[in-house]
């Protein structure tokens, strides 16, 4: 299963980094790929859930837009 997620407020490749590892973190991922450039992440796993992708993306300190398969 493969999502689509839209983040706000990511300006450098710290960033993304952060978030990466928030997203990797979250149950049910295995890989999360972030694009700064787009404010984007692909996000792979077996269960994703777009509530918990919002929280980690939030708790990293970002603004979680939207999530599409």
């Amino acid at each position: 299963m493969k999502m689509i997620v839209t983040i706000e407020g990511m300006s450098c490749g710290h960033c993304a980094m952060r978030v990466k590892k928030a997203m990797e973190e979250t149950a049910g991922v295995s890989s999360a790929t972030v694009d700064v450039t787009v404010g984007k992440a692909t996000v792979e796993g077996s269960a994703l859930d777009a509530n918990m992708l919002r929280g980690a993306v939030t708790k990293a300190g970002y603004t979680f837009v939207s999530a599409l398969p």
